[in-house]
């Protein structure tokens, strides 16, 4: 039997309508909230270092700007869709709503294997697309960030060609930068350290020690390897990890260090590779379903679905990835009694310190890490303990609480604003 092709906007529409119905909203209400302002596709020719002219698709979509500028990565993937981009546009306006900071949602991405380019072939491939989406993007308009597949250094080319084009350095059109072009201290570790901070809110809101909690991480990029060692540094006993190759288990708990430096030594370093004394490999969907506390997953999207969540045996999962749950799986979690804290508050980390970066090049002031980090937690914690409230007070899964915060605030601020002219 054909199975129907997974389209991650269809599930941001089906949790929007599900939260505006709940707190009461006509369909005239949230309809604007819906749909993307606006989608612009690109095509982006290349010279290639044989020599050869490539074109590549290229994607930036703003979903809405009531709330503030648009906020949003660029992805590098060779599997980007423009559904996939609206989706993720749409997630980062609800995920910058519910942690309350002042930015509505973006995304762009490039249809490319960048692992199969020279750092000179990316080079060309950012500063072309940079020029491309130049009139859509600026400090006051659409800020774009790092996502998969590209880097603090692709956000340097994006803003010395950005500024190039204006005529003047702009280091505010971009976050994620490298330090010495005004990027933030603490920003590489955000995504992660903000993972870690509303996993361990929810062990303590479910009252679970933290020496009885066993975690598996899916996924050892940036967000991943940095949720992977901040929970082992909290004393939580992380017994899985994987990339894109495997993964690798232990009952006993991994060494994340060592694992974190393997896995940094170089860019072909994989899991599959890893051999240490009492490792065992696995592959992805077998860890997926292992029996631990926390469940991480923190890869692309769609991994946790109808196919697989009747032998998912985590206790809490939190989404370090966008969009990793879908919308069958979830009722099946749900009537499972597996508690999900959905990818727009625990992941949120990220644009928030992102946040604090452009707030620091706007005001030419710059921050130490000590004050970012506090800063971030005490956002963090401040939305947790919302989402959990109203989850609570309204009966609904954690998911929907969150939507229910960030659809009311976005709606009211579109309201407020009203339809222009």
């Amino acid at each position: 039997m054909k199975t129907e092709k997974y389209n991650p906007f269809d599930n941001v529409i089906t949790t929007i309508t599900a939260a505006a119905s709940i707190l009461g909203y006509s369909k005239s209400d949230y309809d604007p909230i819906i749909y993307p302002e606006r989608e612009l596709k690109v095509s982006i020719p290349v010279r290639m270092d044989d020599g050869s002219m490539r074109v590549f698709e290229g994607f930036r979509v703003q979903h809405s700007t009531s709330r503030g500028p648009a906020k949003g990565g660029i992805r590098y993937h060779q599997d980007v869709t423009i559904d996939e981009v609206k989706a993720l546009a749409a997630w980062m306006t609800f995920k910058c709503a519910v942690v309350n900071i002042p930015y509505g949602g973006g995304k762009g991405g490039v249809v490319c294997d960048p692992s199969k380019l020279s750092e000179g072939e990316i080079r060309r491939l950012t500063r072309r697309f940079t020029a491309m989406i130049a009139p859509v993007i600026g400090p006051d308009q659409d800020i774009p960030a790092p996502d998969v597949g590209t880097n603090a250094n692709v956000m340097g080319w994006i803003m010395d060609t950005y500024s190039m084009l204006k005529g003047h350095c702009i280091p505010g059109v971009v976050t994620g930068k490298p330090l010495q072009l005004g990027g933030a201290v603490g920003r590489q570790e955000a995504t992660g350290r903000g993972v870690v901070i509303t996993a361990l809110n929810t062990l303590k809101a479910m009252d679970i020690s933290i020496s009885d909690t066993t975690a598996i991480v899916q996924g050892m990029g940036n967000v991943g390897s940095v949720t992977a060692s901040l929970l082992y540094r909290a004393g939580v006993k992380v017994i899985a990890v994987s990339d894109v190759s495997g993964g690798i288990y232990s009952p006993d708990g991994l060494d994340i260090p060592a694992i974190t430096d393997y896995v940094r030594s170089g860019k072909e370093k994989l899991l599959k590779d890893y051999n240490r004394e009492n490792i065992v490999h696995i592959s992805n969907a077998e860890m997926l379903q292992m029996k631990t506390t926390l469940l991480i997953p923190a890869a692309l999207e769609n991994q946790i679905n109808a196919e697989n969540a009747e032998n998912i045996h985590a206790q809490i999962i939190v989404e370090g990835a966008n969009g990793p749950t879908s919308v069958e799986a979830d009722e099946i979690l749900k009537r499972r009694k597996i508690t999900v804290v959905p990818d727009i508050l625990a992941n949120a980390g990220g644009v928030v310190v992102s946040y604090f970066e452009w707030v620091q090049n706007i005001q030419s002031v710059s921050w130490s890490e000590e004050h970012v980090n506090e800063q971030l937690k005490y956002i963090m914690d401040q939305a947790f303990e919302s989402v959990w409230n109203i989850s609570a007070e309204n009966k609904t899964t954690l998911r929907t609480g969150a939507y229910l915060i960030a659809v009311k605030r976005v709606v009211e601020a579109k309201n407020l604003r009203g339809i222009w002219p």
